[in-house]
């Protein structure tokens, strides 16, 4: 064995001839064949695994991220998955970062991360490559979304469309996030108990939220459907049903923001872009109505535990000393909010 180290440092071996070095060496000491794989193989068969045992949203980010990370390797992919360095990762986080986003490449080191941990665990690798690629920083994306100010919200109704108006006020006194506003049906409110009851694509969690009185009298002044029929149909037509994206939704909600002087303009080229071009965080956002809406309840001394329920987050630190918030409770919260609907 120390002969055939010494054979490799002389010759400055490659990293493949030395992995079938000590793949002999491990064989003889083991009586078994080192566990060995290419990456391309490795990550197909990490997708595989998961495909059963997360959400299908989950999977096709997951699948996405496998796709680009190979297209990015290139010829790469089908080397031993020992030969990966951290450079390599470092190199594909900010070329991820350049092309899409500082988020978006955190992300992925993220997710990585993840693979090539169980890539270790697995035996195809004495150390995570990517365990110390650190996540980039970005002034940019240091932006945070804030709450709506009442009088901006105003602005917002003034100038929105009839559906558009009916999806601010839903999200303004649910607190719920656009996708899952914007593919609420029929069926999923309970007028005689005066609630919504919805499940939320990102969490699965399913949330029951109390009808305030101005959300009442709005629903009231809609043409009711089929049970099936969805509340806001066009903008339901752009969700996408797989993965749950409404891009497309919340960039519209841009241009009212725009209309409203909430915004600057977006040009309809850089729109085009979608997920392969670069996003910058706006301070408002649809987003920014769950803040609003947590601040507002906050701020007129409802309860965290009972903010948390109607919301949808999940908190462990709630979790630990509420099991349970009762309607009555989220029916006075809820009334705290402002009444947008005169």
């Amino acid at each position: 064995m120390a002969d055939e180290w010494e054979v490799l440092a002389k010759q400055k071996a490659k990293a493949k001839q030395a992995h079938q070095v000590i793949s002999d060496i491990y064989k003889s000491a083991h009586g078994e064949d080192l566990p060995s794989s290419t990456t391309r193989t490795f990550l197909e068969g990490w997708l595989a695994r998961r495909k059963g045992e997360v959400k299908p949203a989950s999977y096709s980010n997951y699948s996405a991220r496998v796709r680009d990370f190979l297209r990015w390797l290139g010829k790469g992919g089908d080397d031993a998955i020992g030969q990966l360095a951290q450079s390599s990762f470092v190199k594909y986080r900010d070329d991820v970062a350049q092309r899409l986003s500082v988020t978006t490449a955190n992300q992925a080191v993220k997710l990585l991360r993840s693979m090539f941990e169980d890539a270790r665990r697995d035996g195809y690798l004495p150390e995570n490559p990517v365990r110390d690629v650190r996540p980039l920083k970005s002034a940019e994306e240091r932006v945070k979304r804030r709450p709506f100010t009442i009088s901006e919200l105003q602005a917002v109704l003034s100038v929105a469309d009839d559906e558009w108006r009916s999806m601010v006020l839903f999200g303004i006194y649910t607190g719920q996030r656009i996708a899952d506003l914007a593919r609420l049906r029929w069926a999923n409110l309970d007028l005689l108990q005066g609630e919504i009851r919805l499940q939320t694509a990102k969490t699965g969690r399913v949330v029951i939220i109390p009808l305030a009185e101005p959300l009442q009298r709005h629903i009231a002044s809609l043409t009711a459907g089929e049970a099936d029929a969805f509340i806001h149909p066009r903008a339901a037509s752009h969700v996408k049903v797989a993965t749950g994206q409404a891009a497309a939704l919340s960039r519209q909600f841009g241009d009212i923001l725009a209309a409203a002087g909430l915004r600057q303009i977006t040009s309809h080229e850089a729109q085009k872009q979608g997920r392969s071009g670069r996003h910058e965080i706006a301070p408002l956002s649809f987003h920014s109505l769950r803040h609003t809406a947590t601040s507002l309840m906050k701020n007129a001394g409802v309860s965290p535990a009972i903010v948390q329920d109607i919301i949808g987050h999940d908190s462990a630190e709630i979790s630990a000393h509420y099991t349970h918030v009762d309607s009555p409770s989220k029916r006075k919260a809820l009334s705290s909010l402002p009444d947008l609907n005169p």
